[in-house]
């Protein structure tokens, strides 16, 4: 099963007239190779904001309005880059050029085995040691609705083959939704999984745990694991578990539950399998704070999304504005391909071929439900 498009694509890439006539990003901070880091702002008619950085292309706040039309930011983040080279748990970055898991930090293509970083135990997670979250990528357009970013990932860096073109292009829409494209080309055969790794709070970032928000899925079936949280391979029903939120269920009603999946976490930590109606765009996932109101939903082209619920997070981390985040304080929910999809003959193809275009669209829509 593929879901990548197939297209003989010219590279636009940015000229050095067209880089510079880009309006300049704030400054945020200096890469540890000494490059300037900048952070662009985007703001819709509605008043959201968006504060986008160039390192790992992430997500650094989000003010979204609570039922009260009251901003507030819901993703956790930092004040600086210093905060972010500290504390390395990926916060609101772009990863690849595999997102999630690889067992064995290994897989085979075209009858080759690459090996890659054991960066998570014995497997390879997120990229691994030097992942997309830990590149300064390249501004190519902004306009002060949207952010386009480019990494060119270069054959062989952390194992994988191929020289990768990856592109990500944010937009805040006067919907109220924070609209995330991926696009990636390559010269060889590779495989490319590349998921946003924002944590939400959307009671505030800062402001409590996030055990009393109530999450909605659109799967019926997910993918276990084993105890490194490797997929065996399987795909159960989620009826009858902690695993089923087919109906909006308060996170923390089941989160502790004597359920080997989740003493692996300890928690949520897994891939669900998206029902997909239709290709495209669809729902995936709906989650609402009942303390704000907020309500944000999560469409995607992708056929997993893996849920993760703050359990491996430090017992306190000191963020933006002196918001201490605590264990569970937040969550991410990762649009993607499956974990360990290159070792895993039955799971949606990861691979990407020269001649073809990896494209993958999210979006994460704000409303509110003053009820």
């Amino acid at each position: 099963m593929r879901l990548f498009s197939l297209c003989t694509c010219v590279l636009a890439v940015a000229t050095l007239s067209g880089t510079a006539a880009l309006a300049a990003g704030a400054p945020f901070g200096k890469a540890p190779d000494g490059r300037a880091v900048e952070l662009f702002t985007l703001t819709n008619g509605h008043g959201m904001e968006a504060r986008i950085m160039t390192w790992g292309a992430a997500v650094v706040s989000l003010k979204v309005p609570d039922a009260q039309g009251q901003l507030g930011d819901v993703v956790l983040g930092f004040d600086d880059l210093d905060g972010y080279l500290k504390h390395d748990f990926f916060a609101g970055k772009v990863v690849g050029r595999y997102a999630n898991r690889i067992g064995q930090a290994r897989f085979t293509l075209d009858g080759k085995e690459y090996k890659l970083a054991a960066n998570n135990g014995r497997n390879t997670l997120h990229g691994g040691n030097q992942g997309f979250d830990k590149r300064l990528w390249t501004p190519v357009k902004a306009d002060g609705h949207s952010l386009e970013l480019q990494y060119k990932s270069k054959d062989g860096e952390e194992g994988y083959p191929g020289n990768l073109v990856a592109t990500v292009r944010y937009t805040l829409t006067d919907n109220n939704e924070l609209r995330i494209d991926y696009t990636a080309t390559t010269d060889k055969n590779t495989v490319v999984n590349l998921a946003n790794h924002s944590y939400f709070n959307l009671g505030g970032a800062g402001n409590g745990s996030i055990l009393d928000e109530d999450l909605w899925i659109d799967a019926d079936r997910f993918t276990p694991v084993t105890s490194d949280l490797i997929p065996t391979g399987e795909l159960p029903s989620v009826a009858g578990t902690p695993m089923d939120f087919r109906k909006p269920t308060r996170i923390g009603e089941r989160i502790d539950a004597d359920y080997e999946q989740l003493k692996y976490g300890p928690g949520y930590d897994h891939n669900w399998v998206l029902n997909k109606p239709k290709p495209g765009l669809t729902p995936a996932a709906r989650l609402h704070d009942p303390r704000s109101g907020r309500v944000m939903e999560v469409l995607t082209t992708e056929p997993g999304l893996q849920f993760y619920s703050g359990n491996m997070m430090a017992a306190q981390v000191t963020g933006k504005a002196g918001q201490v985040y605590v264990r569970r304080g937040a969550l991410c929910l990762e649009t993607q391909h499956f974990p360990d999809s290159p070792n895993q003959p039955s799971f949606p193809s990861t691979e990407l071929k020269p001649g073809e275009t990896f494209r993958s669209t999210t979006v994460f829509r704000f409303s509110v439900d003053k009820k």
